[in-house]
C-alpha cells in the first residue's frame, strides 16, 4: 500500500480538525472536496464526482467548485443544514518553498453567515442561544450580519414560552447545551417548526463567569449595561455560550456584535407560531410567500434595513400605550408632511444596506467597492438629518439626535479610494492619485517601464531593419520581441532565444530584462502597498462600527415610520386610540389584505368587544360568508394598532392585549402523526393554558373533528372556560356551526351572537 501525498496529508489533518463541517480546500483557482466530503457535495450540488491520486492504491473521491463563485455553491449547502469551512492558501504558490500552507480562514453555519450573497436582504438571519438554570431560561439572539444581540430570561418549565420566544425570531441555528436534549419537544420544534439547525454545545459552554469576560472583553460599553445583564445570569450564560461558538466560527478575532440589549418579554404581544401562520403576517398559508400577507401591504420602506425593522415591528407589536402612541405621533407627522414626506422617500432610496456592509468592513471582507458604496450611503445621511431637524414628534427628534451624520467616515474612506477601483483586494489600482507618495512614485515607475517598451520597439525596428519587429508580454515567459520565420536571418547576436512558436521566435536581451525587472517589481510592489492601505483603512472604517450601526438603526426606524404613513394616506387609515381600557371597538372596519387584493370595494364591519357585556362573540353564519375574514380582521387591526400603524377603519378604540391566540383550520399533522382532532384539542389546551384576561382569543369551528354530539359539548365547554373571569375572562371571536350554542346569550351574561349574512346581487354573492 503506497504512502499519502504531502498534499492529502494537509488535507486528512485539516480535516480532523473540522469533522462536522464540508472542507473546502483551495488548490489553485479551486476549492476541492475529497472523500466523503466529496461525495456529500456532489449529491448535494449536482456536481461530477471525479478521483485524484493520493498516494493509495485508490483515487480519492473528489469534485470541486470554481473559488471566484464559490458562495452560491456555500449557500445552497448552509440553507439544507451543513456547515462549510472554508480553507484558504495562507502564502503565495509562486513563492511558497514546498508545500504551500493552508488553514481553515472561517467556518460559515446557517447562523453565521455574513456575505449579502447569501442571505435575504429583507429579513434578519438570527442565531439562539439557550441556557437552562434553576429557576429560568436564558435565551440570546444575534443576527451576526448587521451586529445586533438581543437576551432575555423566561421560566424555566415553561418549554411553550420558550418555543413562543423562538417563533418570534425565527433563528436559523440554535446552540443548546447537551443537557436539554431531555426535552425532546424542544429538539422536535426547533427541526420540524423553525426549520432550523441544532448544535449541541457541552454544559460548561453556558458558564456565568466565563461568560462574563468574554462579555467585558467584546463590548466597549459593557459598564454601562453589564450591571443589569449581570442581575440575569442565565442569559449572560447564553450570551456567553453564544460568543464563543462565533469566535471559533469566524476566526477573524474582530469586534462582531455592537449592540447588546436585555429585553423584557411582557413589553411585545404574545404571538406563538400558530397565531403568526393563521394570521398570515409575514408569510401566506399557500405558498409561504410575502403576497398576501400584512407584510407586504405595509411595505412601502425605501432601504434593506427598513425592510427588516418593518418585518419586527411586525412579529413584535408593542404593549406599552405610551411607547405606542410615540410611534403613531410620529406616523400621524408624517402623514401631514407630504413635501418632508416626499424628500425622505428620495434620499432614503439612494441608501444602502449599512448595517450589513459594516458587517463585511469589521470582518476584513469588505472589497474596494464595498467600501464606496458605504461611504456613498453616509453621505446621504446628513441630507436626512436635515429634514428630521423640521420634525417635531418627539419619535422623530430622538431619532434626529440618534443619527450621527459620519462626514468623518465617508471622507476616510473617499481620500482613500478611487472611484474607478475594482471589486478585487489584490489587483492594484484601489488608491485614490495624491492620497499616498509612495503609491504614486511606484505607479509612475511602471508606467515610465512601460512607456520605455514602446521606445524599445521602435528602437529595434530601426536596428534591425525588421518591420513587424513588436515587444509583448506573457504572464508566464515575461516581455519578449516576437520576429516572424522571414525575418529570422535579420536577428543580432545578443537576442537571447526565449520561445519557439509555428510561425515565429520570442527573443530576450539584457536591456528588455532590466526593465522588466523594474517595472514587474514596480507592479508587485505596488499590488502589494494598496493591499496594506485598504487593510488599514478597513481598520480605521470598522473602529466606527459603534456610530455606524446606531445611524443605521435610526435609519432603520425612519424607514418604517415613513412606510406606514405612505400606506395610511394610500389607504384611508385612521389614527388608533390606544389605551388600557379593556375595549376594542370599530366602527366600519375593513381587512387589510383582502382590501389590498379586492378590486371591488370591501364591505365594512363593526366591531365590540370589551371587558363586561361584550367579551364573547359567537359568530354563526353559512360557509364562505366571511366568518373566518371578520375574526382575522379584528386581530390584525389590534396587532397593527400596537405596532404603531394606523388601521382601516372609520374610527378605532384598541385596549391593548397581552396576546393574539388562534385556532383557525382543520388538517392533520403528518410530521408528528397528529390527526385533525389531537390537533385541535392540544392547540386549544395550549390557548387556555397560556391566555389570560387580557388577552384576544380567536376559535374558528371548535369541536369538527370529531361527532357532532361530542364536538358540540367541546365547544361548549370551551366557551364556557374562556366566559368565566375566575379561570380566564378573555375577549373572544367564536365562529361555529353548532347554531345550538347561541342558547348562551341568555344564560352567560358577557356572550352576544353575531350572524353574518350573504345576499344575492344579480349573478353575485
Amino acid at each position: 500500500m503506497g504512502e499519502l501525498s504531502p498534499m492529502m496529508k494537509q488535507y486528512l489533518e485539516i480535516k480532523q480538525s473540522n469533522p462536522d463541517a464540508l472542507l473546502f480546500f483551495r488548490l489553485g483557482d479551486f476549492y476541492e472536496m475529497f472523500f466523503d466530503d466529496a461525495k456529500t457535495a456532489s449529491e448535494e450540488l449536482q456536481l461530477t464526482l471525479t478521483g485524484r491520486d493520493c498516494g493509495l492504491e485508490e483515487r480519492a473521491p473528489m469534485c470541486g467548485v470554481p473559488f471566484h463563485s464559490y458562495e452560491g455553491y456555500v449557500a445552497k449547502l448552509v440553507a439544507k443544514g451543513y456547515k462549510v469551512a472554508i480553507c484558504e492558501q495562507m502564502e503565495d504558490p509562486a513563492t511558497a518553498k514546498g508545500l504551500v500552507k493552508r488553514g481553515v480562514i472561517r467556518v460559515i453555519t446557517p447562523g453565521t453567515v455574513v456575505e449579502t450573497s447569501m442571505l435575504d436582504d429583507a429579513r434578519n438571519n438570527y442565531i439562539c442561544s439557550v441556557c437552562r438554570g434553576q429557576q429560568n431560561t436564558g435565551v440570546c439572539f444575534a443576527d451576526v450580519s448587521t451586529g445586533e444581540a438581543r437576551m432575555t430570561e423566561l421560566p424555566a418549565g415553561d418549554i411553550a414560552l420558550l418555543m413562543d420566544e423562538m417563533a418570534r425570531f425565527s433563528p436559523r441555528e440554535v446552540l443548546i447545551s447537551e443537557g436539554m436534549l431531555s426535552f425532546g419537544s424542544l429538539a422536535e420544534f426547533i427541526k420540524n417548526r423553525l426549520q432550523a439547525t441544532v448544535e449541541l454545545l457541552p454544559d460548561d459552554a453556558f458558564e456565568t463567569e466565563k461568560a462574563r469576560g468574554l462579555a467585558e472583553e467584546h463590548f466597549t460599553d459593557w459598564s454601562l449595561t453589564g450591571e443589569e445583564i449581570m442581575e440575569h445570569p442565565d442569559a449572560l450564560g447564553a450570551l456567553g455560550a453564544l460568543l464563543q461558538y462565533i469566535d471559533r466560527t469566524q476566526l477573524s478575532g474582530a469586534k462582531r456584535l455592537a449592540d447588546l440589549e436585555y429585553y423584557v418579554g411582557e413589553q411585545f404581544m404574545r404571538l406563538d407560531m400558530t397565531a403568526r401562520r393563521n394570521l398570515e403576517l409575514c408569510a401566506n398559508m399557500r405558498t409561504k410567500e410575502k403576497q398576501g400577507t400584512l407584510l407586504w401591504v405595509l411595505d412601502r420602506t425605501r432601504t434593506s434595513m427598513g425592510k427588516r425593522e418593518l418585518r419586527r415591528w411586525i412579529e413584535q407589536p408593542l404593549r406599552s400605550p405610551l411607547k405606542i402612541h410615540a410611534r403613531l405621533d410620529a406616523v400621524e407627522e408624517l402623514c401631514r408632511e407630504e413635501v418632508l414626506r416626499g424628500e425622505l422617500s428620495v434620499i432614503m432610496g439612494e441608501i444602502g444596506d449599512i448595517e450589513r456592509l459594516m458587517t463585511k468592513v469589521v470582518y476584513g471582507t469588505a472589497n474596494p467597492r464595498d467600501m464606496l458604496a458605504l461611504a456613498f450611503s453616509l453621505n446621504r445621511l446628513p441630507f436626512v438629518k436635515g429634514i428630521m431637524e423640521r420634525m417635531e414628534s418627539s419619535m422623530m427628534r430622538r431619532l434626529c439626535s440618534q443619527l450621527d451624520t459620519l462626514e468623518d467616515v465617508a471622507s476616510l474612506i473617499e481620500d482613500c479610494v478611487d472611484e474607478q477601483a475594482p471589486a478585487t483586494v489584490r489587483e492594484g489600482n484601489i488608491v485614490r492619485i495624491g492620497y499616498n507618495e509612495e503609491v504614486d512614485n511606484l505607479r509612475r515607475d511602471r508606467d515610465g517601464g512601460r512607456g520605455f517598451l514602446a521606445q524599445i520597439e521602435a528602437q529595434e525596428r530601426e536596428r534591425t531593419g525588421i518591420p513587424k519587429l513588436k515587444v509583448g508580454y506573457n504572464r508566464v515567459f515575461g516581455y519578449y520581441i516576437e520576429v516572424s520565420n522571414s525575418y529570422k536571418a535579420q536577428v543580432p547576436e545578443d537576442y537571447i532565444r526565449k520561445q519557439t512558436l509555428a510561425n515565429g521566435e520570442r527573443y530576450i536581451t539584457q536591456e528588455l530584462k532590466e526593465i522588466e525587472s523594474r517595472v514587474l517589481g514596480a507592479q508587485e510592489r505596488l499590488v502589494r502597498l494598496e493591499y496594506e492601505i485598504f487593510e488599514q483603512l478597513r481598520e480605521a472604517v470598522a473602529a466606527a462600527m459603534d456610530r455606524v450601526q446606531q445611524s443605521a438603526r435610526a435609519i432603520a426606524a425612519i424607514d418604517v415610520l415613513y412606510s406606514l404613513a405612505n400606506v395610511a394616506v394610500a389607504r384611508r387609515y385612521v389614527r388608533p386610540q390606544v389605551n388600557n381600557s379593556g375595549r376594542i371597538v370599530l366602527t366600519e372596519s375593513r381587512h387589510p389584505v383582502v382590501e389590498a387584493l379586492l378590486k371591488d370595494p370591501f364591505v365594512p364591519n363593526d366591531v365590540i368587544l370589551d371587558n363586561g357585556e361584550n367579551r364573547i362573540a359567537i359568530i354563526t353564519g353559512p360557509n364562505m360568508a366571511g366568518k373566518s375574514t371578520y375574526m382575522r380582521q379584528v386581530a390584525l387591526i389590534v396587532l397593527m394598532a400596537q405596532m404603531g400603524s394606523f388601521v382601516p377603519a372609520q374610527s378605532a378604540e384598541i385596549g391593548v392585549v397581552d396576546g393574539i391566540y388562534t385556532r383557525v383550520g382543520a388538517s392533520d399533522d403528518l410530521a408528528t402523526g397528529q390527526s385533525t382532532f389531537m390537533l385541535e384539542m392540544n392547540e386549544v389546551a395550549e390557548i387556555l393554558r397560556s391566555a389570560t384576561k387580557d388577552s384576544l382569543i380567536i376559535f374558528d369551528e371548535i369541536g369538527r373533528g370529531t361527532s357532532t354530539f361530542d364536538g358540540m359539548s367541546i365547544a361548549r365547554g370551551v366557551l364556557e372556560y374562556t366566559a368565566d373571569r375566575r379561570k380566564l375572562g378573555a375577549k373572544t371571536l367564536f365562529a361555529t356551526h353548532y347554531h345550538e350554542l347561541t342558547v348562551m346569550e341568555d344564560s352567560v351574561s358577557c356572550v352576544k351572537n353575531y350572524n353574518i349574512a350573504a345576499k344575492k346581487h344579480g349573478d353575485d354573492i
